[in-house]
């Protein structure tokens, strides 16, 4: 349970904080730019200890622990958010169009 927790935690965090990132340097100005850079690489930071604990940089860096060994729950979380993603958008969509009709 605490593996589908910190996969899902880490997944997110990272694409939220990379897209932000990119977002907030591309619109940004100043001070903005920096806040940009700097979620851009917390979020790759984020994404690279995820990979990590997913197995796909075991050769590299060795094998996680345990708490962070998300070789099995990581396809199973993925398509637990790809199918809330979906119900949302489908709910979202009836939303609207009974907005639209009335």
């Amino acid at each position: 349970m605490l593996n589908y927790f910190l996969s899902m935690l880490m997944l997110v965090f990272a694409v939220a904080s990379v897209i932000a990132g990119i977002f907030t340097a591309y619109f940004g100005s100043g001070k903005s730019r920096a806040v940009g850079a700097v979620l851009i690489v917390i979020g790759l930071i984020v994404g690279v200890i995820f990979l990590w604990g997913a197995g796909f940089l075991t050769s590299f860096i060795g094998a996680p622990p345990d708490t962070m060994n998300f070789c099995g729950s990581v396809l199973n979380g993925v398509v637990a958010v790809i199918g809330a993603i979906i119900g949302a958008l489908i709910a979202l969509g009836i939303f609207l169009l009974a907005i639209m009709k009335a």
